[in-house]
């Protein structure tokens, strides 16, 4: 099972680093969404999917009486699924903001790396003459 998984997570991964290198942004942050969900796939994966060692054995015993799966795996994930969703928000407030601002989303196109000049600040109110 581990060795299917293991072939599952490179095939992830590599569609992922084929959606962020591709050069528009809607598809890096579809990318990144994806190698998170490849990562997490891989914690739960080392984790070990067999019960042969549980993590808690009660005292005076050398084994459970039922299969036990190990929490540290379950609870790392749980969190990075969290912070990745939060992460994954944010990318498409910038992604919405990015566009406002330019009008493209393709990382090849100069109006992503041109700045707009800022029009003039206004004078300091010393400066200004009577209202």
């Amino acid at each position: 099972m581990e060795g299917v998984l293991a072939v599952l997570i490179g095939l992830i991964f590599a569609a992922a680093v084929y959606l962020m290198l591709s050069g528009v942004l809607v598809r890096f942050i579809f990318g990144f969404a994806l190698a998170g969900n490849a990562v997490n796939l891989l914690i739960f994966t080392a984790g070990r999917l067999e019960h042969d060692g549980p993590p808690l054995i009660p005292a005076g015993q050398t084994a459970l009486s039922a299969p036990a799966a190990n929490a540290l795996p379950q609870a790392l994930i749980l969190t990075a699924i969290v912070i990745g969703f939060a992460l994954l928000t944010f990318l498409l407030a910038l992604l919405y903001r990015t566009y406002a601002e330019t009008g493209t989303l393709d990382a090849d196109d100069d109006r992503l790396l041109r700045e707009e000049d800022d029009p003039a600040p206004a004078a300091p109110l010393s400066e200004r003459g009577p209202a």
